[in-house]
């Protein structure tokens, strides 16, 4: 019984969906079809590509040429054209047309046209926003620009604010964004190419790189690691990001994310290659180094002074939102002679009717901060304020009543969590918070020695991270001639040279005389 529902269960497997693979073979033996000299056939396979007319957003409109009496069909999408553009710009000038031997670009000179010899080409331009005409007698159609793709304007930065400097955002606009790094680096040097990166979805991906510049090799790796993707779609670089990276189970991201243009810019002009899609409000700069997770652009818009106290507030919030907390139950939990003795008397006295060790009040007030955290990151923006109020005063202080939470233990969660902030960037925000758990469980289970350790491996590791092709910790280890721009920057005026870690085919920012 169990081998003939073996064998009925494989004929099933086995068998072929009705018009799965035949039709997609149809379907692709069809676009690749030239361009027929009926005008007739070429609208019967236009209307079966896109299953015409019951894709109601594919619209097809037929006329005559006013002096030859030609028949004319022009395809588009009215979702993603601009329907005036295409009765203004195509369809009145060509009924309005008295030349018997005049062009199709003649006709529509104020439009972009293009020659297209494949019905492949039709289809491509019409899904990028294009109108399509077919002429009768011509084994060419002819393509012509009329996008309008409907997305945001230029807002401010959310996640990367500044006080000094420029507002401006990316937008979900790849044209806008290519526009807004273009009006910064008014260079003929400046590359935009692309690269299709999904068979179905024929998601596009600007590669923006300074030729005289960037290493050949790192912009050669790049390309190859996009050409070789093998996936339906990829609808944005959030998970662009997660396909090319070279570790995905690293807790340290490879792939600097930033949605200012200011930002993108400055790392163009350094040898980096910036990446760019529609549908992302934002750009991923390759490759990346810790520090440049480090680094935010207020750092460099400050004066000298300023910019390094900045990061040097940020430097002490990372180490104390790392390891407050695991030093705060290492200490008292294995190494209470360390504590002076009346500090050590208020601790004992404020946990004197508290029934729970110090690791369990530690790890239950980071996972409710993180709750908090979380909680108000996903309600709606008038509830945020609510959330927090509910969170830090009423829990705090209720639990604390009840004898559950000694008050310090709130004082060092807090601590921790509120310098958590200061990191502004996403991915690396995540890696120290989930840092900060493991040094919790190794200072609950060895006290300072488990940190230690547990420190020396970290750094072991940092090491042997790499960004495509770069070690995660340039310049500083392994050292390499640079700017020196790590955890504190130099005068503007001092800063010659860029990162030799990227091995730029320049490496001077200045040229000797400039600097003399």
């Amino acid at each position: 019984m169990f081998k003939v529902l073996k064998k009925l269960a494989g004929k099933k497997r086995n068998k072929r969906p009705v018009g799965s693979e035949d039709t997609l073979a149809s379907q692709a033996s069809t676009k690749d079809q030239s361009i027929s000299y009926q005008i007739e056939d070429n609208i019967k396979q236009m209307k079966k590509i896109f299953r015409y007319p019951d894709n109601q957003d594919i619209k097809l409109r037929e006329c005559k040429i006013g002096a030859s009496e030609k028949r004319v069909a022009i395809f588009f999408i009215s979702t993603i054209t601009d329907v005036r553009t295409i009765e203004d710009s195509a369809i009145g000038p060509i009924l309005e047309n008295k030349h018997p031997d005049a062009t199709i670009k003649e006709m529509i000179a104020t439009q972009n046209i293009t020659s297209l010899s494949t019905l492949k080409e039709a289809v491509q331009n019409m899904n990028t926003g294009n109108a399509v005409i077919f002429i009768e007698g011509e084994t060419s159609a002819y393509a012509f620009e009329c996008a309008n793709f409907q997305g945001r304007s230029v807002e401010k930065a959310e996640n990367e604010v500044v006080i000094k400097g420029p507002k401006e955002a990316f937008t979900e606009k790849v044209v806008v964004n290519l526009s807004l790094i273009r009006k910064r680096i008014k260079n003929e040097d400046l590359m935009a190419e692309t690269v299709t990166i999904s068979t179905r979805s024929k998601n596009e991906v600007f590669i923006l790189y300074i030729r005289n510049l960037a290493n050949e090799k790192l912009v050669n790796n790049i390309k190859n690691r996009l050409k070789n993707l093998d996936v339906d779609a990829i609808q944005n670089l959030s998970l662009l990001e997660q396909y090319i990276e070279e570790r995905p189970f690293s807790m340290f991201p490879s792939v600097l994310y930033s949605e200012r243009p200011d930002r993108a810019t400055s790392f163009l002009e350094d040898g980096h290659i910036i990446l760019l899609m529609d549908n992302s409000p934002d750009s991923l700069i390759l490759p990346a180094t810790f520090w440049s997770f480090f680094h935010t652009s207020d750092d460099h818009y400050l004066r000298f002074i300023f910019g390094n106290f900045a990061r040097f507030i940020r430097a002490g919030a990372m180490f104390i939102t790392i390891f407050i907390s695991a030093i705060f139950i290492a200490v008292t939990t294995y190494h209470s002679e360390m504590i002076p003795a009346d500090l050590l008397l208020a601790i004992a006295g404020s946990r004197e009717k508290v029934p729970f060790p110090v690791f369990f009040e530690i790890l239950l007030m980071e996972i409710a901060f993180e709750l908090i955290r979380e909680a108000g990151l996903r309600v709606p923006n008038p509830m945020g304020p609510t959330i927090g109020i509910v969170g830090a005063l009423i829990l705090g202080q209720a639990a604390v009543e009840a004898n559950i939470i000694s008050p310090i233990v709130i004082i060092v969660v807090a601590l921790s969590g509120l310098t958590s902030f200061t990191i502004s960037d996403v991915s690396l925000n995540f890696a120290l918070r989930i840092i900060r758990f493991i040094f919790i469980f190794s200072a609950g289970l060895f006290g300072i020695f488990g940190m230690t350790s547990f420190f020396v491996m970290g750094i072991f590791y940092l090491t042997s991270l790499k960004s495509f092709g770069v070690p995660f910790l340039a310049p500083m280890s392994p050292h390499y001639v640079a700017s020196g721009d790590t955890i504190f920057r130099r005068v503007l005026k001092n800063e010659n040279l860029r990162p030799g870690y990227l091995k730029p085919k320049d490496m001077k920012k200045k040229s000797d005389e400039a600097v003399k």
